[in-house]
């Protein structure tokens, strides 16, 4: 299947085909607005657990390997959720994906301040999976609407707007030790229940708006198509379908996005995020325990810093935006994470000193985390309208093993007595720059309508 320049598609026998309908000007930015509103709650929601476990820990009596031990069964109960949001996406629609999606925040907020133990806790805590999934909703939906978006500069730069809803990370990192900060100077420290609560109410407002958001085209038409195959009607969906110039299965999405063409896509993309997480979860997630442990410096230190990192991250995203529309979506991801890699390795390497480390870290943080606002619009490109979402959740779901096995290696390594920046060297910065490499076997896709 061949696209015109605008990405609206043409029939393979060269016969006149329709177009779908244009997405407004004002739609595409009430959607973009919302889809970075709904990113920064479910991120919010995602790091405030981190950031609150311990007081957690301390409220049910756990020991540390206890706590570590539950936060990893999180892990596991989240990426089952999350595989799990995919084919409902493609099923029911993207609008009213994003409104489980974020209203599973809500849940999981609430829930966590119910649980009683570690079983509710992880049950709870799981249903967050669906927050977390919430970027891979975005990425369908906004890769679709910005196809067909009246907006010629919108359609140009796309890969550079999306960019912008990633931002949603930093900033809800920053909003989520904020309002712990605020919460604990109201409430007490040890009151984290009372967090989760509060918690539930931005998330349940952007749930509610997000069913003002109109529905894609898109799937729209493939829903039509859907409908008329299930109505007995096979002769008139194929028609339409070839009106339109699209592709259309009746096979399960899961099942598509490891058929044909699709296939290398989803393997090579699964390694490279999974193999990428080992950066996350060595340079983000305990970032603050190697700048003390392995670098040597303060507590308050450390904390400004990951502050200023989040800022600077927050222009990575929109960097590696602008350098897939240019350069190509998958070359700013192997260069960035290429980057990235190296230099943590300078910064575990070299000397502890602040203006050595500083840099190298906050940059190290803008190649590491900044090429996912072209990997998600990379990876939602790779797929057709009918398995979309059930591909770009399937592989954001592999952050999770990729979470696990590096947090284990980064165990193992210090229980043998190997010091915790020799470890982080191997398993961070070598996992980071390897995710680059992994991605140089992905496929350049074209971005289209349909």
């Amino acid at each position: 299947m061949s696209q015109t320049a605008e990405g609206i598609p043409v029939s393979q026998t060269g016969g006149p085909t329709k177009q779908l309908p244009r997405f407004s000007i004002r739609e595409t930015r009430k959607s973009t607005i919302i889809a970075f509103l709904a990113w920064t709650v479910a991120v919010y929601d995602f790091i405030l657990f981190g950031t609150l476990l311990p007081r957690v820990k301390e409220d049910f009596g756990w020991s540390s390997s206890h706590a570590l031990l539950i936060s990893t069964f999180v892990s596991i109960g989240t990426a089952i959720v999350v595989l799990g949001v995919g084919p409902l996406v493609d099923r029911l629609g993207r609008r009213k994906g994003m409104m489980i999606t974020v209203g599973g925040t809500a849940l999981s907020s609430a829930a966590t301040a119910a649980s009683g133990g570690a079983f509710s806790l992880v049950a709870a805590k799981s249903i967050g999976g669906m927050g977390l999934s919430e970027q891979a909703v975005n990425a369908t939906y906004l890769n679709e609407i910005y196809a067909v978006s009246e907006s010629d500069a919108v359609r140009k730069h796309r890969g550079f707007i999306y960019s912008f809803v990633q931002t949603g990370w930093p900033l809800g990192a920053l909003l989520a030790a904020g309002f712990v900060a605020l919460m604990g100077s109201i409430v007490g420290p040890d009151d984290w229940r009372i967090v989760f609560l509060v918690a539930t109410l931005p998330a349940l407002i952007i749930a509610f708006v997000c069913a003002r958001l109109k529905e894609s085209p898109q799937f729209d038409l493939q829903d039509r198509i859907r409908r008329l195959r299930k109505a007995g009607k096979p002769d008139e969906a194929r028609v339409l379908a070839e009106e339109y110039g699209i592709e259309h299965s009746e096979s399960s999405s899961l099942a598509r996005i490891f058929h044909g063409a699709n296939r290398r896509n989803t393997i090579v993309l699964s390694l490279a995020w999974m193999v990428n997480w080992f950066g996350i979860q060595t340079f983000s997630v305990l970032g603050t325990t190697v700048l003390e442990d392995g670098k040597g410096f303060s507590g308050n230190f450390t904390l400004l810093l990951v502050v200023f990192a989040n800022v600077v991250g927050i222009f990575g995203y929109l960097f590696h935006g602008w350098a897939g529309d240019r350069f190509g979506r998958r070359n700013a991801i192997v260069g960035g994470w290429m980057v990235g890699g190296i230099l943590f390795a300078l910064m575990l390497l070299g000397p502890s000193s602040a203006a050595f480390v500083l840099p190298t870290y906050m940059f190290g943080l803008f190649f590491l985390l900044g090429p996912y606002s072209a990997m998600n619009f990379f990876m939602a490109a790779c797929y057709t309208t009918d398995c979309r979402a059930t591909g770009a959740t399937f592989i954001g779901a592999m952050s999770q093993p990729g979470a696990i096995i590096g947090g284990f290696l980064l165990t193992a390594m210090v229980s043998a007595n190997v010091g915790f920046g020799t470890a982080a060297f191997w398993v961070g910065a070598l996992g980071t720059f390897a995710s680059g490499l992994v991605m140089l076997f992905a496929k350049k896709v074209a971005i289209t309508a349909g």
